[in-house]
């Protein structure tokens, strides 16, 4: 594969002239970008160093950085990286980096201090097409005559309108170009940059050059990029914006799907132990009654969807794990009551233990997939002072909670509310994204009747419902690294999970049904259904009319980009089964990794997924921990992004795995 680098460093006799006149110098290298991906960092660093040292310079340190001009990532990457005493910067890299640095370096100076000078220590090289990431602006040409160190790391190419190379033209009004009134002079720019450095002399001194290069259109490409940027830096880093597809099923009421004649409920739906069976063949159960007790803290109890009789306790299929131990119950169609189901006090006199203690006999997990006791997240270890509702459902096809904000919103209400009380939240806020302004109306007009709840509403965006996106969008709060919400005075819960909250509380109920998004562009009768848990997935897609396609057809539980792929339907839905999607298979191949930084660019995590690819096929699960892969929440973004095709959450999960197994 050709190798697609972007920079060369410069001959010593090039440097030789431009290390004349600096010392105490810090070195910053990029590890070049659209390359063959066999080496994680390049020699031009050591190289630089090396003739730095020949001519007597003192090196205060170096660092080498993934995709330099990705300036939110290589902010945080050098923040207190470089140490007191430096005079100046080199930075090894194309054009991009080097204007990353120069701008980083002018914008974090202290007040009333001198700011540290940038130079170029290699040249841009551009015969591919392809230059710097999609998160940065355009502002490098790559025409290999770079004026950088000249203009103190601001191109005059690329910035002025006119590309001007010897001083601005005079029609500047007030700082702005009059070529274009938004945008500001170049030249008035690179002016002010070099009388802070004390460099305008050395630049007045300078011949007049005349040059020779190539332009592109860079205003296109420049404005372009500006509108993917804004997208991808939205509320939190990175982020995709797959097409949405929720026109199949989000005006189609919620029906309730026909009873089934046999139920196999499994005993693991949740985060934690499975459940241990308290039930026999050929016991009579009803609507409601306990079937599986919680075998730990960390677990949840079962409870029967019908009225009927223990027909097996076996194993069975399960669409996250394969298979799993599950109670297999015939129905007898009379969907009688469980005698334990009663409603309980008011919210108004129940305390906060009360409402944990119902929430947990409930059965009540997360909904959203995750499936977490609820009643363990009642219970944070750190104060909360918010609790978030996630409304969002960003992912494409689904519109399960969306149809439970539209058809229960009073029972929404009431759970937040049980929230809210159980653990001392000072407000509840409910965020759902624009695309569903009918539930936001809605929503809005159920809060207005209470000062300590509101609703907020999010631009589109994937995975924003996501518990650490959710957050630092709404709230502006990073959860550190291995933490969780509470870390941060939070509790997020979803739309399902709190209603089933409220059915808890003023039905006696137990999680036994829930609403599931079953679509499909193949799919001839797409819905919305209040199914109950145990029910076979088949069965829904049967009712729904099956597929009409003669091309291979994917089915997953779930959406189309966290969901589990179904290689048997012979499943039942359980707590966390949002969606049964039916799309058109997709046949790719892996291609090598061109190291283009897309995956970089779109991670909301802010890791470096490329990576990941390539030490779990090294099976360098060591290097995958410290490249902190268990921060991952397995969104996808970036396996949809990646134009080499690389299934990178299959080898994310397998690092996981044996990250896990170390000792």
């Amino acid at each position: 594969m050709e190798d697609y680098t972007k920079y060369r460093l410069k001959s010593a006799d090039e440097l030789a002239p431009i290390l004349a006149g600096t010392d105490h110098l810090f070195v910053i290298a990029c590890n070049k970008c659209f390359k063959e991906f066999t080496t994680t960092e390049e020699p031009d660093c050591a190289a630089f160093e090396a003739i730095a040292v020949q001519q007597g310079k003192t090196i205060t340190g170096s660092t080498k950085v993934d995709f330099l001009c990705n300036k939110t990532q290589t902010a945080r990457k050098l923040k207190d990286m470089i140490p007191e005493g430096t005079e100046c910067v080199y930075v090894v890299s194309c054009g991009l980096g080097v204007q990353t640095i120069a701008d980083m370096m002018t914008e974090t100076q202290e007040a009333g201090s001198k700011p540290i000078p940038v130079f170029a220590a290699a040249d841009s090289l551009n015969y591919t097409g392809h230059h710097g990431m999609t998160l940065t602006k355009k502002s490098c040409d790559a025409c290999a005559q770079c004026y950088l160190n000249i203009t103190g790391g601001v191109c005059p190419i690329v910035d002025c309108s006119k590309s001007l190379v010897n001083g601005q033209c005079g029609g500047a009004k007030n700082g702005k170009c009059e070529v274009d009134p938004n945008k500001d002079c170049a030249w008035e720019k690179i002016y002010r940059r070099l009388e802070k450095q004390g460099r305008l002399e050395e630049f007045l001194n300078q011949p007049v050059q005349l040059r020779d290069y190539s332009k592109v259109n860079f205003k296109f490409v420049n404005d372009y990029v500006k509108s993917i940027r804004e997208k991808r830096l939205d509320g939190y880093y990175g982020g995709v914006h797959p097409l949405e597809r929720k026109e199949f099923t989000e005006h189609l009421a919620l029906q309730r799907f026909p009873e089934p004649e046999t139920v196999a409920i499994p005993l693991s739906m949740h985060a934690g132990a499975p459940a241990n069976p308290v039930v026999a063949v050929g016991d009579t159960v009803k609507v409601g009654q306990k079937i599986g007790e919680a075998a730990g803290f960390i677990s949840s109890p079962v409870h029967s969807s019908v009225s009927g009789t223990v027909i097996a306790i076996e194993t069975r299929g399960h669409a996250t794990r394969g298979t799993c131990p599950a109670v297999v119950i015939q129905s007898d169609g009379k969907n009688t009551l469980d005698e334990s189901i009663q409603p309980h006090k008011s919210l108004e006199e129940l305390t906060p233990e009360e409402i944990v203690d119902i929430v947990k006999e409930a059965g009540i997990v997360g909904m959203g997939g995750a499936g977490f006791p609820t009643s363990v997240k009642l219970k944070p270890a750190k104060p909360v002072d918010t609790i978030l509702l996630n409304g969002c459902e960003c992912e494409p096809l689904l519109t399960a909670d969306h149809r439970v904000m539209l058809e229960f919103a009073d029972d929404v209400i009431y759970g937040l509310r049980a929230i809210v009380k159980t653990v001392g939240a000072e407000k509840g806020l409910i965020v759902i994204e624009d695309n569903k302004q009918d539930a936001i109306e809605l929503m809005k007009e159920k809060v207005a009747a209470y000062d300590n709840l509101d609703v907020v509403v999010a631009k589109t965006k994937y995975p924003q419902g996501a518990e650490k996106m959710l957050i630092k969008r709404v709230l502006k709060r990073q959860v550190p690294s291995g933490g969780l919400p509470a870390d941060v005075g939070c509790v997020v819960s979803n739309i399902s999970t709190t209603k089933a909250i409220s059915d808890a509380i003023q039905k006696g109920m137990p999680l036994i049904e829930r609403v599931v998004t079953v679509t499909g562009e193949r799919l001839k009768n797409p819905g919305n259904f209040i199914v109950k848990i145990g029910t076979n997935t088949k069965d829904l897609i049967d009712y729904c009319g099956g597929v009409d396609s003669e091309t291979e057809i994917t089915y997953k539980a779930g959406g189309p980009m966290m969901g589990f792929t179904l290689s048997d339907l012979n499943v039942p839905i359980m707590k966390g089964s949002n969606g049964i999607i039916c799309v058109d298979t997709e046949h790719s191949e892996e291609q090598p990794c061109i190291k283009c930084g897309r995956c970089v660019d779109v991670c909301p995590m802010e890791l470096s997924p490329l990576y990941f690819a390539k030490y779990a096929d090294e099976e360098n699960w060591l290097a995958m921990k410290e490249k902190s892969v268990m921060d991952c929440v397995e969104c996808r973004s970036c396996e949809y992004i990646c134009s080499s095709k690389i299934p990178l959450v299959t080898k994310i999960k397998a690092g996981k795995t044996a990250v896990r197994g170390m000792k």
